[in-house]
């Protein structure tokens, strides 16, 4: 290069002073960090549990900042370009709406929740099943499975819109480590579970239940 000739910006930023440049043969020096498990494929259609939401929200304080951004990831590339399923009953939506703060939150949480409040009438990015109540397992179409006899309750709205879908969409999780068990049943009829923060969800597991 001639002297006197001008840099560009980035090959300044590239090259550095002598301290950066040190500092990033350094850092090759060091061994590899291993990579992260890798996600599933991006889901243009699912099922978001609202357990993703919080831990976007920063009210999950046990996960890692990784898992966050993770979830705050998905949520954002679900806005743009994706779709959710709601029940019609609005079960669902009522949960997000009392674990966060759309009217004033600031969270990445609570603007997925103002979003799903402004398209929860467009079929077009939210579509809604009717789910018909049933006196054993809540819902008829929750799977009738011995093995989800245990089957929390309060989450079985998720797996009952999943099933009520024609095309049966994954359900996002993020760390909730009861779902773990649950997932491979829930596999067997059809529903994938999309785990966000699949290490530390098995951590969880681990740590709760010992195994």
């Amino acid at each position: 290069m001639e002297k006197g000739a001008c840099l560009s910006p980035k090959y300044e930023a590239y090259m550095g002073t002598k301290d950066t440049r040190d500092a990033r043969q350094n850092q090759a020096m060091k061994p590899p960090v291993p990579p992260p498990p890798a996600l599933p494929p991006f889901a243009e259609l699912c099922v978001v549990d609202t357990n993703v939401i919080l831990v976007a929200n920063g009210q999950h304080p046990a996960v890692s900042e990784a898992c966050v951004q993770t979830c705050r990831d998905w949520l954002e590339q679900i806005m743009a370009c994706g779709r959710i399923v709601l029940d019609d009953g609005f079960e669902i939506l009522h949960e997000y709406r009392h674990k966060t703060n759309p009217q004033a939150g600031q969270g990445a949480g609570d603007a997925f929740v103002r979003w799903v409040l402004h398209h929860v009438n467009d079929a077009s990015r939210c579509e809604l099943v009717h789910l018909e109540a049933d006196p054993v397992w809540g819902f008829r179409h929750f799977p009738h499975d011995e093995r989800l006899w245990d089957f929390d309750p309060a989450d079985r709205k998720f797996v009952a819109v999943a099933c009520r879908h024609p095309q049966h969409p994954p359900i996002l999780q993020a760390a909730d480590s009861k779902w773990v068990d649950w997932a491979p049943c829930l596999a067997d009829v059809g529903v994938a579970v999309h785990f966000l923060c699949d290490r530390e969800v098995h951590q969880f597991h681990l740590h709760k239940f010992g195994r």
